[in-house]
């Protein structure tokens, strides 16, 4: 008899649908405070998730999902830099 295998679900900080985690890119805190992209998914530190658009992580950084998830203030710089690796994500 097989098991049927769960599918692990996330919710975006953006639109907020629970979707697959593998469809999903988490936005990770390190222990050192750096927040960059785990495409991976399996760094240490505090993690949120975002649809693999643009619009979904504009949406999370304009209504500061994303620094309440990651209980953290973003700065301006480092908001640019998530946007930059968005972009070449999508591409």
């Amino acid at each position: 008899m097989n098991a049927v295998r769960k599918i692990p679900a996330r919710k975006c900080v953006g639109c907020k649908e629970m979707k697959p985690k593998k469809e999903l890119i988490r936005v990770l805190r390190t222990p050192d405070g750096q927040i960059l992209f785990d495409e991976n998914g399996k760094m240490n530190g505090r993690g949120a998730y975002v649809c693999r658009n643009a619009g979904c992580m504009e949406k999370a950084l304009r209504n500061r999902e994303l620094e309440r998830s990651l209980s953290v203030k973003i700065p301006e710089e480092v908001v640019e830099r998530l946007r930059k690796e968005m972009e070449e994500l999508g591409s």
